[in-house]
């Protein structure tokens, strides 16, 4: 019996991330479709989840490891992008931001100091602005 239970459960690791944000997402569907009485918010949360079993039992796990880094890989993305912009907002008192106009490298200087000359440190190209 043992041997069997282990044959069915064979290649499962455990619960993803994916499978995590999915299973919020039927939580708020199931939510909505009890508060709002619109049956597509329970149908929408059903096929969902029949979709988050059908991962679950799946015994391509190259598959489901491939969605789930996928998965990682954006919300990583948009983290570091989130943070570089929260970063941004906070030099954005003492410093000005500009592109420069041949590879479009971001050059940082510091505000107050009128018209000046920038060289990109990037490929050495040299543009006035006015800080």
């Amino acid at each position: 019996m043992r041997e069997k239970l282990y044959r069915f459960m064979s290649g499962r690791n455990g619960v993803d991330d994916l499978a995590r944000v999915h299973s919020w997402i039927v939580l708020i569907l199931l939510l909505l479709a009890i508060f709002t009485k619109i049956g597509l918010f329970s149908i929408l949360a059903f096929a969902l989840l029949i979709y988050m079993y059908f991962r679950v039992f799946s015994k391509n796990t190259a598959k489901r490891y491939e969605e789930n880094q996928k998965y990682l890989n954006f919300r990583y993305n948009r983290t570091v992008s989130w943070n570089r912009f929260k970063k941004r907002m906070a030099q954005s008192r003492d410093y000005r931001f500009f592109k420069c106009p041949t590879c479009k490298q971001q050059v940082r200087v510091p505000k107050g100091h009128g018209k000046i000359e920038i060289t990109c440190p990037k490929c050495r190209e040299t543009f006035i602005r006015r800080t």
